[in-house]
């Protein structure tokens, strides 16, 4: 799948940008900004100026993921919407077993 497609909801959205996040790598620096993230929030109760670091840690343990593991464009740049649910989706998938940190393609893609 193209990043020039127009997806009309987000469960269309979900297989590819799954299909973008094959390398565990990429999947695990995923799940550690995201996991940062949560615990920015947390820490913001105490000190707001905390989440000004949110962005900075969630989208740069991605972009790692996708620029030096995955060697891809991050959905983001064009989903944003989508991609940033997505995220989450997929943590939570991740938290729950619904997905793994090792995608079962793994060994097809990143020998």
């Amino acid at each position: 799948m193209k990043m020039d497609k127009q997806y009309k909801s987000f469960k269309q959205f979900y297989p590819f940008y799954l299909s973008e996040h094959l390398h565990p790598v990429c999947r695990g620096l995923h799940f550690i900004g995201t996991m940062g993230v949560i615990v920015i929030i947390l820490i913001s109760f105490i000190n707001i100026k905390a989440l000004l670091l949110a962005p900075l840690c969630g989208y740069g343990f991605a972009w790692v993921g996708h620029f030096f593991f995955e060697k891809n464009r991050p959905a983001t740049f064009a989903y944003p919407l989508y991609s940033f649910v997505g995220d989450w989706v997929m943590f939570k998938d991740i938290l729950i077993g619904k997905e793994s940190i090792i995608h079962p393609e793994i060994t097809k893609n990143c020998e």
